[in-house]
């Protein structure tokens, strides 16, 4: 079974005060190892949401010996409200919300997330619907993934990178992850890919494979990852009684930009509805850093309802 190990786990469950009970949700359940611990911590019950049906089948093996405790949704977590109005719930005792991208999704065969192997270059958390990466690939103009890969990577040589897309796909269409790295690896040049695998390094970093940037781009494209997720936030909040807390976890500067300022504008005013409890965003230690290097990114912020 693939295995994932969920980060900030201790800080999370305690921020969330799991162990007063009550109902909390997961809104990205994963493969379950936050839930699990919310369970074990003393919370009565989570409803758990995912977008990704096959995390939630392995979440259900996984959650098995608590499952009268655990209700698991095929939803995305921007559907929080509609999940809980279903079930004719108002408020929670506390909301969590991890929204990296599990080893499932990295790892899994025909996920198409990685450049690490070559595999179709589909990119949905949720393959039930939507388009893949080679679809918006095919039909985005120069223009458009250019912008999409600038915006949502940060890649400064989005538009050599565009171009060359453009390019390879009058000849032949681009399908692959291993065809898109490449493609990606000949746009950027030496010395850029140079100076990228030097600031790269450090606390034991792996070095920067060029493409990096651009499959983190369009992957947040495709699963519209930054789109809403302001919208979510206050939804969330809404949602909370009086003294639950949300706990949300990122993984990359964007959505940590848009869940401290989204926050930030909660806490301030006289109509305030939240107390942030992290003025800095709490970071995994060198510890669990060495035992999951993907946690080295991770970033968690915490705020309660007020009255």
């Amino acid at each position: 079974m693939t295995d994932h190990v969920p980060v900030l786990t201790v800080e999370a469950v305690r921020y969330l005060q799991a162990e007063h009970g009550g109902v909390f949700v997961d809104c990205t359940v994963g493969l379950g190892g936050h839930t699990r611990a919310l369970i074990e911590a003393g919370a009565t019950h989570v409803i758990g949401l995912d977008r990704d049906a096959d995390a939630l089948a392995l979440a259900s093996i996984k959650l098995a010996p608590w499952k009268d405790r655990v209700e698991l949704v095929h939803a995305d977590y921007r559907a929080i409200e509609e999940v809980l109005d279903a079930r004719h719930i108002s408020v929670v005792d506390g909301t969590l919300a991890d929204l990296g991208v599990s080893s499932l999704q990295l790892n899994g065969p025909g996920r198409g997330f990685s450049f690490q192997r070559d595999e179709p270059l589909d990119m949905r958390m949720d393959r039930s619907r939507g388009d893949t990466a080679a679809d918006l690939l095919a039909r985005s103009t120069e223009r458009e993934i250019a912008d999409a890969v600038f915006a949502f990577g940060e890649e400064r040589f989005s538009r050599r990178i565009a171009r060359a897309v453009v390019e390879r796909r009058r000849t032949e269409p681009i399908t692959t992850t291993g065809q898109l790295a490449s493609i990606v690896r000949r746009a950027i040049p030496r010395s850029g890919a140079a100076s990228r695998s030097r600031t790269g390094r450090g606390r034991g970093h792996a070095r920067t494979d060029p493409a990096t940037r651009t499959f983190q781009a369009l992957r947040v494209w495709v699963n519209r990852e930054l789109e809403d997720l302001d919208r979510f936030l206050h939804a969330a909040v809404r949602r909370l009684r009086a003294g639950a807390r949300l706990v949300v976890i990122t993984f990359h500067s964007l959505e940590d930009r848009i869940v401290k300022h989204t926050l930030r504008a909660l806490e301030r005013g006289s109509d305030a509805t939240v107390r942030v409890l992290t003025k800095k965003p709490i970071v995994p230690g060198e510890d669990e850093i060495r035992q999951n290097p993907r946690a080295r990114s991770a970033k968690l912020r915490a705020a309660e309802r007020l009255a």
